[in-house]
């Protein structure tokens, strides 16, 4: 088969449809609204959950975010977890040793050992490696999640690498 034959029938257009952004704005809609849809599949209700990523996203440790709502840290961190956050507790050979651990390569003993871990955070390494993050909840605190760039109050007085040539 030549190149001619694989091409056939293949169009070039020099112009796109325009279809338009598509947005959701539920910005105004309060964090435990967005999260109700998801509240059954959280470990937590969605008024727990809506206050620990207030309290994490305004720059709490998740344990304090867990204590604020008033659930063990493992419950924020578990929460965390589904709603997108990155809670891995362990380096990354130890994620390593907790897939073999789960495929049943490791004992239970061999594997903590050889993840240096806590019987805590060996038990968060486990939940994250065994519960996918739920997309619907991710879209729910996006925003409430997003890390905005600070501006640079100096930004004006430096060079750019443009401004060198």
């Amino acid at each position: 088969m030549g190149l001619a034959e694989i091409a056939a029938g293949l169009e070039v257009t020099t112009e796109q449809r325009d279809r338009g952004v598509a947005t959701v704005d539920r910005t105004d809609e309060p964090l435990a609204d967005r999260l109700a849809p998801v509240a059954a599949d959280l470990p937590c209700d969605g008024e727990t959950a809506a206050t620990i990523v207030e309290r994490y996203a305004g720059g709490g440790s998740v344990g304090a975010a867990g204590r604020a709502a008033g659930v063990p840290p493992m419950t924020a961190a578990k929460t965390l977890h589904l709603l997108g956050e990155s809670v891995w507790p362990l380096g990354d050979l130890a994620r390593d040793v907790v897939r073999d651990w789960l495929a049943g390569e490791l004992s239970r003993a061999d594997a903590l050992e050889l993840a240096r871990a806590s019987e805590r955070e060996f038990a968060l390494a486990v939940y994250v490696e065994t519960h996918d993050p739920l997309p619907e909840a991710r879209a729910a605190v996006t925003d409430a999640l997003a890390v905005e760039e600070e501006t640079d109050p100096l930004a004006d007085t430096r060079s750019d690498t443009t401004d060198l040539l």
